[in-house]
């Protein structure tokens, strides 16, 4: 393919050697600007992107991804509601919970928990529970004989540092609610053994959640054959949303369904405005590169005054000597871009391979830097970019083209 007049001409203007060594340095900055702008909204949104992913694993990790509840408190006769949901669009699986506030202690210290009631067979399919004990199994939480329920309970780490057990201790449970004596209401307690002790990585769920078997925990709450409501997983957590809404029009009232970005939504969406905020602020990095292209070209403009008044006066329209100052600028920044992206590359691969920056564990639920890199983000980048480095072409080459060649050439 031919080269064409405008684009010989910007690329000869670009690295041609100049008299004024000045704008030549400049050119450079302008570039090396662009190409750290990028690297540095690549590498940013990557470990951001990373963060959420890795927040996203954790929660969903813990908990599923669609709940079902009653607006009544407990859903009787759960069985036949956990297969209608089975059998709906997109889910995979199903398990009734039960879910309720007690007070746990050890003998030597006293904690608030989340009390939650699974069933060890079909919780392992919605949730993530086995994959994040430390210490026991799940299948530990089931009666040893099915006419008695069992009384052992699966703590989460930081809880059970608080109470000061271990794995094979007892520690009692009160609940919150109890029989109704002549004195009062009489809070229930029970004794259960600690047979396992999980980490989800979120020390608010590591520092609030324990499990018992469901059997166990409507005896201990005293809500008969019936479940706080029934936990989900889909096959698509994006999909949620939708499984979710057809599954409250399928179940009608007074059944409520909620999915996992309902649940969370707040954390999200202040991730969401973060990762934003820093593309904003990271950005002005490139405008500050944009800056110094401008003023590289119109010096350029002011140093190629005679040539742009002779390639006038030889018949290059205004249209072609604004298409070639706009092209130079936008070769600055391409390269700067181009090399911007290799570096935000580079700098990624290495981060996801050697992982040489650590967190420290009591700040963050994780100990190094995680890397995720998207497309669309990286596409998202480069454009802007571009078109920024091309915005700051116009007023130079309107300049270079309003130039009257007689009154450049009158004192040549």
């Amino acid at each position: 393919m031919p080269m064409t007049f405008e684009f010989f001409v910007s690329l000869r203007y670009l690295l041609a050697k100049r008299r004024q060594t000045f704008i030549s340095l400049i050119t450079i900055i302008s570039i090396a600007g662009v190409a750290v702008g990028v690297t540095a909204l690549i590498v940013v949104l990557a470990v951001m992107n990373g963060f959420q992913e890795d927040l996203r694993g954790r929660i969903l990790g813990i908990t599923s991804h669609v709940v079902v509840g009653n607006f009544n408190g407990t859903i009787p006769n759960y069985e036949t509601i956990v297969l209608e949901v089975k059998n709906a669009r997109g889910v995979l699986a199903a398990t009734p919970f039960t879910y309720s506030q007690v007070m746990i202690s050890s003998g030597k210290n006293v904690s608030g928990a989340i009390l939650r009631g699974i069933d060890p067979k079909t919780a392992p399919e919605v949730i993530q529970l086995k994959k994040n004990l430390i210490r026991g199994n799940l299948e530990d939480l089931a009666p040893s004989d099915v006419s008695t329920p069992g009384r052992n309970i699966i703590l989460g780490v930081e809880l059970a540092k608080n109470l000061g057990v271990q794995q094979g201790e007892w520690v009692t449970l009160i609940a919150p609610t109890g029989r109704l004596t002549p004195m009062g209401q009489n809070p229930k307690s029970s004794l259960f053994h600690v047979v396992g002790i999980f980490q989800s990585g979120m020390y608010e769920f590591d520092n609030t959640l324990a499990y018992i078997d469901l059997s166990a925990a409507q005896q201990f709450l005293n809500i008969g054959d019936t479940v706080t409501g029934i936990e989900v997983r889909v096959k698509d957590i994006y999909d949620a949303g939708a499984v979710a809404e057809s599954l409250r029009s399928r179940l009608g009232y007074p059944f409520w369904v909620r999915d996992w970005m309902q649940m969370n939504r707040n954390l999200f969406s202040a991730l969401k405005l973060e990762k934003v905020v820093m593309f904003i602020i990271l950005t002005l990095i490139v405008l500050v590169a944009a800056f110094n292209i401008v003023s590289s070209l119109i010096m350029m403009v002011m140093e190629k005054t005679r040539d742009i008044a002779i390639m006038k006066a030889m018949g290059a329209t205004t249209a072609r000597i604004r298409k070639i100052f706009i092209l130079e600028g936008c070769m600055i920044g391409v390269s700067g871009t181009l090399l911007g992206l290799m570096g935000g590359f580079g700098l990624c691969a290495v981060l996801k391979r050697y992982r040489f920056i650590e967190l420290p564990p009591d700040v963050y639920y994780l100990s190094t830097l995680p890397v995720d890199l998207k497309a669309l983000d990286v596409f998202a980048i480069a454009l802007s970019a571009i078109l920024i480095s091309l915005l700051a072409t116009i007023y130079p080459s309107r300049q270079a083209a309003k130039l009257d060649p007689a009154e450049a050439l009158r004192y040549e």
